[in-house]
C-alpha cells in the first residue's frame, strides 16, 4: 500500500500571507482539523478531500512548478528578505496548509522530499501540535491562538522552545482583547527575539462560510477594526508585521484555489 495523504486541493497561486507574501506558491491543502476557530474561512477542508499517494502529491507540485524551470532561470534562485533571514529561494514556494497539516504523519515525509527537490517549503500550523520533529529545513508558520478564536486552551506552549529564526509566529486578531493578549504573550516569551511575528486581522466571514461547528466568540469581546489595529500597533511600538490576506483583495474573499 502506498503512503497517502488526505488532500483537499493542490493549486498554484500567490502567497497571500507571511513574510513571503506576494510570491508565487504551490499550495497543498490537507483535509481535517481538530480545532474550530471562530473565524475559520476554510471549513470546507474539515471533511472534503480524497486520498493521494505521496508520489502523486510530489508529481503535481512538480507539474505546477515546471513553467518556472523551463528557461535558463531554472538554475537560479531569487534573493528574498523574509523577516530576519536573507537567503536565496527557488520559486515557486511550496506551502502545506489545511485543515491542519500536522494531523497527518505522512505530511512531514512529503515536505522533506520537496525540500530535497530544492523547494522552500512552508507549513501553516495551528500551534496545537508538536513542531519539534519536522525537517529543520521546513519553515514553520505557527499560530498562537488568541482568546477570540475560542481555542486558546489548545496552544501547545512547549512549541516555543523549538522555534528558530526562520520560523514565524502568527496572531489572528479580531478584538481588543485579542490584541492585549498578543502583546502580553510576546512580552512573556520574548517572541520578538526569536523570529518574525505576524498580526493578522480577522476578516468577517460571509454568511455561507459560517460553519455551525465553529466556536463562538467569547462574550465581552470588543471587535477591532483593521485601522484601529494598525494604529494601536504604531502607538504601542509593537515589533510585529501587520498583514492582510492579500488573496482576499485580489479575488473574492470566498474564492477557492487562490
Amino acid at each position: 500500500m502506498p503512503e497517502t495523504l488526505l488532500i483537499n486541493e493542490v493549486y498554484l497561486s500567490l502567497q497571500g500571507e507571511s513574510t513571503f507574501a506576494g510570491l508565487p506558491c504551490v499550495f497543498v491543502r490537507l483535509t481535517a482539523c481538530n480545532l474550530r476557530c471562530s473565524y475559520c474561512d476554510t471549513a470546507y477542508a474539515f471533511t472534503e478531500g480524497r486520498k493521494w499517494a505521496l508520489s502523486e502529491v510530489r508529481a503535481e507540485v512538480l507539474r505546477l512548478s515546471e513553467p518556472y524551470f523551463q528557461t535558463e532561470r531554472s538554475l537560479t534562485s531569487v534573493q528574498i528578505i523574509a523577516g530576519t533571514d536573507t537567503a536565496r529561494h527557488r520559486l515557486p514556494l511550496v506551502e502545506f496548509t489545511g485543515g491542519e497539516p500536522l494531523l497527518q504523519p505522512n505530511a512531514g515525509r512529503i515536505m522533506g522530499q520537496l525540500a530535497d527537490d530544492g523547494f522552500t517549503v512552508l507549513v501553516e500550523t495551528s500551534g496545537a501540535h508538536s513542531i519539534s520533529k519536522l525537517d529543520p529545513r521546513i519553515r514553520r508558520i505557527m499560530d498562537l491562538k488568541c482568546p477570540g478564536s475560542g481555542e486558546v486552551s489548545r496552544n501547545r506552549w512547549e512549541n516555543i522552545q523549538h522555534l528558530k529564526s526562520t520560523d514565524e509566529v502568527k496572531f489572528v486578531i479580531g478584538s481588543w482583547e485579542d490584541y492585549a493578549w498578543a502583546k502580553e504573550t510576546i512580552a512573556k516569551y520574548q517572541l520578538d527575539r526569536i523570529c518574525p511575528l505576524l498580526f493578522s486581522w480577522v476578516a468577517p466571514l460571509l454568511a455561507h462560510q459560517k460553519d455551525p461547528s465553529l466556536k463562538a466568540i467569547p462574550e465581552g469581546h470588543r471587535p477591532i477594526r483593521r485601522q484601529e489595529l494598525v494604529e494601536a500597533m504604531i502607538a504601542d511600538h509593537v515589533l510585529a508585521r501587520f498583514q492582510l490576506q492579500m488573496h482576499k483583495f485580489i479575488w473574492p474573499p470566498d474564492e477557492r484555489g487562490v
